[in-house]
């Protein structure tokens, strides 16, 4: 009886509505029955229903009413969707105004410009690029180096400065050698980068400032002193042993906190030095230890071919022009051979 009285109330209401809202609603109650017949399970809207509920927001405004199938939150949604994506679409298909952008061959070379000549400013950089034949403006430049890496990294800066002053470099530093009776020795050496060659090298059990300062002194007597010397901050050369260097005219180069690579030579010739040697004996006492660095010092000199020096030696080991039988020579009591061609 209620159905009967809501269906005779909604027929005289649709008898004074407009022609064209009964048509709108006829419109979408089929489209929304063709939706429901799609069960697969259950309705499966398409792009196409998306797009007819929006329209329907839009001219429409009793759009709301005659919703069965979803809610009137979901046309929203879709409605934001379809606005977002047009205008995304807009916004790619739209000419480009203004100066042409940079390609990213040409960001990169400036990049690269930038990180290895931190020197350089926009108009060198600009001329660089002209050579080369890049139209830019020098203003673009300016804007691009702004996002660029201003400084090159620190190893970097430090093979510059060791390559360039190579033969005006020493370095010098410490290392422990445990002994049969578990005692320690400090082995204090000096390697020149040019050649990396061994300039001095002492063995001590109880190394202080002043014991380091003598070293230095007998090392380089008569003006022989190279420019720079580089070492760390280790707490055995205390205030004096900076002071006595600056005292030789020697310009001190010491090294980051916990920095062992930036004296990299030093620290490499100890690896060699503990690999080829040290870590194949036991050390008696000072006086064993000093002829074992000495035999070391000899072969590394002499015999022994270094990556660094374009498989030379320090001391210009000469190569063999001649063909011959190949002999080889006991080195460090045996654990290393030289090989020559007999005469």
């Amino acid at each position: 009886m209620i159905d009967t009285i809501w269906l005779l109330a909604g027929a005289m209401l649709r008898s004074f509505r407009a022609r064209r809202d009964l048509l709108l609603e006829n419109l979408v109650l089929r489209q929304q029955l063709v939706a429901v017949k799609r069960r697969r399970p259950r309705p499966r809207l398409v792009v196409f229903d998306k797009i007819f509920w929006v329209l329907a927001r839009r001219y429409w405004s009793g759009w709301k009413l005659a919703l069965i199938v979803v809610s009137p939150e979901t046309v929203v949604r879709w409605h934001r969707l379809g606005f977002a994506l047009y205008w995304r679409v807009i916004s790619k298909a739209r000419r480009v105004v203004g100066r042409k952008r940079i390609s990213k061959d040409v960001r990169d070379l400036i990049f690269r410009m930038v990180k290895e000549n931190p020197t350089w400013g926009a108009p060198r950089i600009h001329g660089e690029l002209q050579m080369l034949g890049f139209d830019v403006s020098e203003r673009t430049i300016s804007r691009w180096m702004r996002r660029a890496p201003r400084n090159p990294e620190p190893a970097k800066r430090w093979h510059t400065f060791l390559r360039n002053h190579r033969e005006a470099i020493a370095a010098m530093d410490f290392f422990t050698v445990p002994t049969i009776t578990f005692g320690v020795l400090y082995c204090f050496f000096i390697l020149g980068h040019d050649r990396r060659r061994i300039l001095y090298f002492r063995v001590t059990r109880h190394p202080t400032s002043q014991w380091v300062v003598q070293q230095l002194r007998e090392a380089f007597p008569y003006g022989t002193a190279p420019r720079f010397l580089i070492f760390d901050r280790d707490a055995k050369y205390g205030t004096e042993v900076p002071t006595a260097i600056r005292s030789m005219k020697i310009k001190c180069v010491r090294t980051s906190l916990r920095s062992p690579w930036q004296n990299g030579f030093a620290e490499r010739w100890v690896e060699s030095c503990r690999h080829d040697s040290l870590d194949h004996v036991i050390a008696l006492n000072e006086a064993h230890l000093r002829r074992l660095l000495s035999d070391y010092v000899r072969y590394y000199h002499e015999d022994r071919t270094h990556l660094g020096l374009r498989k030379e030696t320090p001391a210009g080991r000469i190569r063999s022009q001649v063909s011959g039988r190949i002999t080889a020579r006991e080195r460090l009591g045996g654990l290393h051979h030289r090989y020559d061609r007999a005469a």
